[in-house]
């Protein structure tokens, strides 16, 4: 198996919002990446999100334009998935569907050299499950980022049921390397954050659907009663109310009733409002 030293090409599968962030981060980290996504139209939606993203940290004086320009010239974008046959690492970053991730480990398993790591991105899927499709259970880990990557400082790191210890200490030196801080969980529903965190959101959500405060207030009240930077309604629509809600229903799925998502949350979904990305859910957002 390939150690940090051999990674020097980062495989991003998927340029939504967090296949675009660690495409950034990880250029940004001097690494060379290939993001591939399935039309075009993703893709460019991808490249904006970056340059955006890496505009905003040139106001900030984080970067010079120059700087900018290098990381954005280190990722390549790419329809065919065969174009992340040359990479040291890949990291899956597609949506929360346990069918679809398994298609792209299958594909994955197929083209990629024996001894590359494959990472997946999810927040609650089963890593086992997901490993299961290839033949390299032992080199399929969990790498969850936070989101915006960019930003957020910890990587979540999961251990399958097979996977070798070198692969998970692989996986804490690469994400190490793009500057994070990294904790690990077992192959448990939720692993840490979304275990703790979509139930706290959900009540949040139940809070509001049954009049108890005002959105205002009730976000407010978690700011200054517990030190947390968003309140759990803010957070919501920050994350994606649709990504909450799939979160949810895995966990309902295999935890039981303490997760069943809440009413006005399904409501939410079915309208359309998801959050910030559409310009409406728990709040309104240009």
């Amino acid at each position: 198996m390939r150690e940090l030293d051999d990674v020097h090409t980062v495989g991003v599968v998927g340029a939504g919002t967090m296949g675009s962030g660690i495409a950034q981060v990880a250029a940004t980290n001097g690494y060379d990446v290939v993001m591939r996504d399935v039309d075009q139209a993703a893709l460019s939606n991808g490249a904006e999100s970056i340059q955006n993203s890496l505009d905003r940290f040139v106001r900030k004086e984080r970067f010079t334009q120059s700087e900018a320009a290098s990381i954005r010239d280190r990722i390549t974008a790419t329809t065919d998935i065969e174009d992340l046959a040359d990479c040291d690492l890949i990291v899956e970053a597609v949506v929360e569907k346990l069918e679809v991730k398994q298609d792209i480990f299958t594909q994955l398993g197929d083209i990629a050299d024996d001894d590359v790591v494959l990472a997946t991105n999810t927040s609650t899927l089963s890593i086992t499950s997901i490993a299961s499709v290839t033949d390299r259970e032992g080199f399929v880990v969990g790498l969850h980022f936070m989101n915006p990557v960019p930003l957020m400082p910890g990587v979540e790191v999961i251990a399958g049921e097979k996977t070798e210890a070198r692969a998970v200490k692989l996986a804490h030196d690469f994400a190490e390397s793009l500057e994070k801080q990294t904790w690990q969980s077992d192959d448990k529903p939720g692993f840490v954050v979304n275990r703790v965190l979509i139930p706290w959101v959900c009540e949040g959500i139940r809070t509001l659907d049954e009049g108890t405060a005002t959105r205002e207030d009730i976000d407010r009240g978690l700011k200054l009663g517990t030190n947390v930077p968003m309140g759990p309604l803010e957070l919501a629509d920050h994350i994606g109310l649709d990504i909450c809600l799939n979160a949810a229903e895995t966990l309902h799925e295999e935890l039981g009733d303490r997760y069943k998502p809440p009413y006005l949350l399904r409501r939410k979904v079915e309208a359309g409002d998801l959050g910030k990305k559409t310009g409406t859910g728990f709040y309104e957002y240009e």
